[in-house]
């Protein structure tokens, strides 16, 4: 399978993906420049996490404007594979190719922490291969990453299985206390209706390596890999 990894001003986990799509996982990836308009025939595009364009108006807001984005609306509606890791969700949240908004955490804090999830279901390429009675720790660090979304909304993302991953306690317990940004519904990723688009707030990327003593994300990746 062949990779983009899409590099913003202002994005920092780029390489970090490169590395363990490529080094850890062995794909092929392409670096994709956010003023590409030449997607390199991959078959699926990683937004990666960061602070695009400084993250100044709304986070993901400026990074939407980029040319390459016009690309990547492109490939997602032709059914390609596109997925947004923390920054990255804000851009798809922003470019309307995943529904509601990425807000401020209700601390108004910037969170840095290991965090447990808990897959909602097995109905989307990431979540597929995953264990739905144990949770998985993956890393987050955000100051924007409340998920929020009209209750309309959040009844059909419920409905249609679009919920990925929710925030949760060590025991896979999914409550106001275990969610560390306020998110609706304790919300931490989900995917578009077709199932082609992803996006999630945590970073798999920094639990997929040896050298980390954690590789939870490595199964979501591994996961991915296999049903694609």
């Amino acid at each position: 399978m062949k990779f983009g990894v899409v590099t913003f001003p202002g994005s920092n986990c780029d390489e970090d993906m490169v590395y363990i799509l490529q080094d850890v996982m062995s794909q092929s990836v392409e670096r994709l420049w956010h003023k590409d308009k030449d997607l390199k025939n991959v078959d699926c595009i990683v937004l990666p996490g960061g602070f695009s364009y400084g993250d100044y108006l709304r986070s993901g807001a400026i990074a939407k404007l980029s040319p390459i984005m016009e690309q990547v609306i492109k490939h997602a509606q032709n059914g390609g594979y596109v997925i947004g890791i923390c920054n990255g969700f804000q851009v798809l949240t922003e470019s309307g190719l995943l529904d509601g908004a990425l807000l401020h955490n209700s601390s108004q804090k910037f969170t840095c922490k290991n965090q447990e999830l808990k897959a909602a279901n097995n109905s989307s390429i990431i979540t597929k291969e995953l264990d739905l009675d144990r949770t998985y720790t993956i890393p987050i660090a955000h100051g924007e990453g409340r998920f929020y979304a009209s209750d309309k909304v959040v009844k059909q993302l419920q409905d249609n299985d679009q919920i990925l991953f929710r925030y949760a306690s060590d025991e896979g317990v999914v409550d106001e206390l275990n969610n560390p940004n306020g998110s609706v519904d304790n919300i931490a990723g989900i995917r578009n209706k077709e199932g082609n688009v992803l996006g999630m707030m945590p970073h798999p990327e920094r639990a997929a390596a040896d050298e980390l003593g954690n590789t939870d994300g490595r199964i979501l990746i591994e996961s991915i890999l296999k049903n694609c």
